[in-house]
């Protein structure tokens, strides 16, 4: 029987992320484990756009909508007496995930089948995808 001592949950604000959350608390509070959140800014879609102030406010939108998300999820957690413990990466959102998972030595990454809208379900479902694809660690999708 498989034993969890450190989660990891990638989350982005979509309805399958909160699923997602909520599924990596209550995988933490069976297993009395550590949970941590991470929020990636997916650089790699400013990358055919010019370098110029569009994309540095392109880039503090997503970030500053990465905080608000990740300051619900710790909320959220702490209402079911979970303390998380929440990480803002940027760069591609599956190996970012990966690395930190490898970092913190996550035992178990939970990620929603997908993100916020159609375009985001083709980029986050690939994430999910990729992530059970290169991970070395269990690794969850909590459908929708």
């Amino acid at each position: 029987m498989a034993v969890f001592t450190n989660i990891l949950v990638a989350i982005d604000g979509s309805e399958a992320s909160d699923l997602a959350l909520k599924r990596a608390v209550d995988e933490a509070k069976v297993w009395n484990a550590k949970l941590h959140a991470i929020y990636v800014v997916e650089t790699g879609l400013f990358t055919s756009l010019p370098a110029d102030n569009t994309v540095e406010i392109m880039y503090r939108v997503l970030e500053t909508e990465g905080n608000a998300v990740l300051e619900k999820a710790k909320k959220a957690a702490a209402t079911s007496g979970v303390a998380l413990i929440t990480h803002m990466k940027q760069g591609h959102a599956g190996t970012e995930i990966i690395g930190l998972a490898e970092q913190e030595k996550a035992d178990l990454i939970v990620a929603g089948s997908h993100g916020k809208s159609q375009t985001d379900k083709l980029l986050i479902g690939s994430v999910s995808t990729y992530i059970t694809a290169h991970s070395p660690v269990t690794t969850m999708v909590v459908r929708s």
